[in-house]
Order: C-alpha cells, then sequence, then structure tokens
C-alpha cells in the first residue's frame, strides 16, 4: 500500500442502450448536445479546482456511460483543463471506457490525439450468443477488432469479461480465458455476473428465466480464473482486477487506496480531505444545477473518522497486497490495530483466510472466495 494518489474522475451518463446487467448511473438517448455538456464539465471543473486546489492529479478517468460517445474534442477540452487547474503527473493516467462497437472504434485514435493513452474496452464475452443474452450490441468480429485497433493505439489498454453466466462451464470460461489471454495486453477486469436491483436482469431472475451458476460453480470458476491470469503472468492485484506488474489501474488504485478524488458529471461522487461529494444523479438536474450556480453538488458532507476508516479497511482488502499499518495510519489517522477486531482477526488468521505479521493484513485465495464475510469479521 503506497501513496494513493490524487484522481479525477468524469461521468459521460449516455449509452445508445441500457445493458440488462447495469446498475450505473447510464441514460439511453439518440441526440446529445455535445457543446452544451461539454460547456458545463468544463465549469464544473473549474468549481472543485478552487475547493481543491492543492495536490498532484496522477489519474483522470473518464467513465460512463459510454463516454466514447462524446467528442474527442470534448474529452480534449477536459484534460487541457485538468491540467491548467491543478499540476499533474509527468505520467498521468488518462482512461476512457469505451464499447467495442465499430463507430466507436473508428474514433480510438481522436481520442488517443486528445490526450487519452489508456483505453478500458467493455467486451464483456468472447461468444456471440452470450453477448445478445448481455444486451450487448457489438459481435464477437467487432471486439476482436476493437481490441486490435486498440492494441496499435494506445500503449495499455484493458478489456473486461463477465463470467458466471447461466449454463457456463469451468471448461468452457478456461476456453475464453485463454483466448482473451492470447488478446490481452497488460489488464484483464474478470467480473462474475451478479443481479442488481432497478436492473432487466432482476425482474426476469425473479421469475426464473434464467439461472446463475450456484455457489459452488461460482467459486470453482473464480479459483480457475486465479490460476489461469497467474500462471499467464497477470495475478489479480484486486479481486476482479488482473495485470501485468506496473500495469495496474492507477485511477483505481486511488479508489482502494483511500485516495482523494473528484467527481464531476451526473451522480459522480468524490472524497476530499475528509468530505465527501455527491453530485445531482439526473442529468437533467445535474445540467440545470450546474448552468445556474456553477455546480450540480447535492450532498457536501464530513466523513466520520470511524466510518472512513473502516471503508479504508473493506477497499484495502481487496487489494492482493493488503494494508500496510504505516500506511494506514497516516491516511486513516489511527493505528490499524485499533480498527480491526482482535477476535475476529485471530479466528481469520487460524482459518487461513487472512495473513497479518503486525505490519501487513492481507486476504489469502481462500479468503477471498468470501470476502465480503471476511470483512465483516475483521472490522469493528
Amino acid at each position: 500500500m503506497t501513496s494513493p494518489g490524487f484522481g479525477i474522475y468524469i461521468h459521460w451518463p449516455f449509452c445508445l442502450s441500457k445493458c440488462p446487467y447495469c446498475d450505473f448511473n447510464s441514460h439511453a438517448v439518440q441526440a446529445i448536445d455535445q457543446p452544451r455538456w461539454r460547456a458545463a464539465l468544463l465549469v464544473e471543473l473549474a468549481h472543485f479546482a478552487g475547493v481543491a486546489s492543492g495536490g498532484t492529479v496522477t489519474s483522470i478517468f473518464f467513465g460512463g456511460g459510454t463516454p466514447s460517445l462524446m467528442d474527442p474534442e470534448t474529452a480534449g477540452a477536459l484534460i487541457a483543463a485538468v491540467k491548467r487547474h491543478w499540476p499533474t503527473a509527468p505520467d498521468l493516467e488518462v482512461t476512457l471506457e469505451a464499447n467495442p462497437s465499430t463507430v466507436e472504434a473508428a474514433r480510438f485514435r481522436a481520442f488517443r490525439a486528445a490526450g487519452v493513452n489508456r483505453l478500458s474496452l467493455g467486451v464483456q464475452a468472447l461468444d456471440d450468443a452470450a453477448l445478445k443474452f448481455l444486451g450487448r450490441h457489438h459481435t464477437l468480429a467487432e471486439a476482436l477488432d476493437a481490441l486490435e485497433v486498440a492494441r496499435h493505439t494506445f500503449d495499455r489498454f484493458s478489456f473486461d469479461l463477465i463470467c458466471a453466466r447461466p449454463g457456463q462451464t469451468v471448461a468452457r470460461w478456461r476456453d475464453e480465458m485463454a483466448r482473451a489471454l492470447e488478446l490481452a495486453g497488460g489488464h484483464l477486469s474478470l467480473y462474475q455476473l451478479t443481479i442488481e436491483q432497478g436492473t432487466a436482469f432482476a425482474p426476469a431472475y425473479a421469475r426464473g428465466d434464467f439461472a446463475l451458476p450456484s455457489e459452488d460453480e461460482a467459486a470453482a470458476l473464480f479459483e480457475a480464473t486465479q490460476e489461469m491470469m497467474e500462471a499467464a503472468g497477470l495475478p489479480a492485484y484486486e479481486i476482479s482486477n488482473h495485470a501485468r506488474p506496473g500495469q495496474e489501474s492507477r485511477h483505481n488504485l486511488t479508489y482502494w487506496r483511500g485516495g482523494d478524488y473528484v467527481g464531476v458529471g451526473p451522480g459522480a461522487h468524490g472524497r476530499l480531505g475528509g468530505v465527501a461529494f455527491r453530485q445531482h444523479r439526473a442529468p437533467e438536474a445535474w445540467l440545470a444545477g450546474v448552468e445556474t450556480q456553477g455546480h450540480a453538488t447535492r450532498l457536501r458532507e464530513p466523513l466520520d473518522p470511524a466510518v472512513r476508516r473502516q471503508e479504508l479497511v473493506m477497499m484495502g482488502l481487496r487489494l492482493t497486497a493488503g494494508i500496510d499499518a504505516a500506511t494506514f495510519r497516516a491516511v486513516g489517522g489511527a493505528p490499524l490495530a485499533e480498527v480491526l477486531d482482535p477476535d475476529g482477526l485471530s479466528h481469520m488468521v487460524d482459518g487461513g483466510f487472512v495473513e497479518w505479521d503486525g505490519r501487513v493484513v492481507r486476504v489469502t485465495s481462500k479468503g477471498r472466495l468470501l470476502l465480503n464475510s471476511v470483512t465483516a469479521a475483521l472490522i469493528l
């Protein structure tokens, strides 16, 4: 656990359609007033530059929604604004989320010219039937083409896959991962499908339209993932994220290590100096707020120190490297040992779920299968 960094998150809420598993703040639209949205995002960035004037920005992340639907000129203007408002690291990481449709792939070079140096592609499956089930609008052929363009356009790129899909076996998932490794750069995000309230999948799953793998089957899929990725030189550095050494997402590490970050755009949230900020979620309400008062913050509240330390533990345990006690004290303001339940810690160590040497606490591979339970046992 090293310096967490300081990140800027920019939320673009628009998609061409809403995926049935997605519970993010995304909205399907056919037309976007690009100049108006660019102006509003620039205004809110300027507002937060006054709130958080110090710190060197180590990463910018364009998330969504589908930020590759924004004009590349908008991305360039926002990157330039960040550099005007804050000092930036020489190796500033600028990530853009994108879908692998043919239309979006044709814009990758323009985003690179605008200052994006890392691409995160939402491939989600390397199988046309699975892509259809997941509500994706690209085909496998389009995904392969987009990955090829990404490889030749960006120094760093990543892509996502969703496993634990209906009917998926360990053997089929191993085959899919083997192909993914042939296509991968330095980073892969491999998530298990979950059913979230408010998504189209929630009522369909409740009706019995499809079934997910059992807990034992999901555990077997997770174990196969860890084994294959580690053998290929992309071990997990976080519960669902795998990278070659040095290729980890710096922006996401800022979250997991408890660093400060600014969040602009509808529904975005940030954390600055122990104060939490949250923006209006509805795009129309957010836009009206920015245009009338220069920002759209709907919630600004100090974080309770105890809650802050619990969050540091919950996020830090997701990291394979674990939580360093010295860094925890510097960020959280209290010794790590005082935040951990001694009985729970002893039980987790004795059971082989956690390692603790007085300096670093980390969850073992056995414990990662039961991460929620392990985390609950450790936090006072």
